[in-house]
């Protein structure tokens, strides 16, 4: 598996526990709670893994700017957070960043 592969699974993977965030309701919740742990326990590995190869800094932007766009989307759609024009125009030029970040990179 590439570098790029493994930032793509960590940046995935935090989608999920940022996302279990709301569900633990304060790690109060045993199942949710688990299931953050794992997530985020395998998104910092994948983490790890990536910046074997791809610079620190720009992994930890596009590991971020995943997981960040991934739990907006989430937000609206399963938690019935706003979906303005303002919003979504900030969120399509953060993936415009990640995209740009993963082609100036080595």
């Amino acid at each position: 598996m590439t570098a790029w592969m493994y930032l793509i699974l960590a940046g995935i993977l935090e989608v999920g526990f940022a996302s279990m965030l709301k569900l633990t309701e304060n790690f109060t919740r045993l199942i949710p709670t688990i299931i953050f742990l794992v997530f985020a326990s395998g998104s910092f590995y994948f983490l790890t893994k990536a910046v074997e190869q791809i610079p620190m800094g720009t992994a930890y932007a596009v590991w971020t700017g995943i997981g960040a766009f991934g739990t907006i989307i989430i937000g609206i759609f399963f938690y019935k957070e706003p979906a303005s024009a303002l919003r979504l125009f900030f969120l399509f030029t953060l993936i415009a960043s990640i995209i740009g970040l993963k082609l100036v990179s080595k």
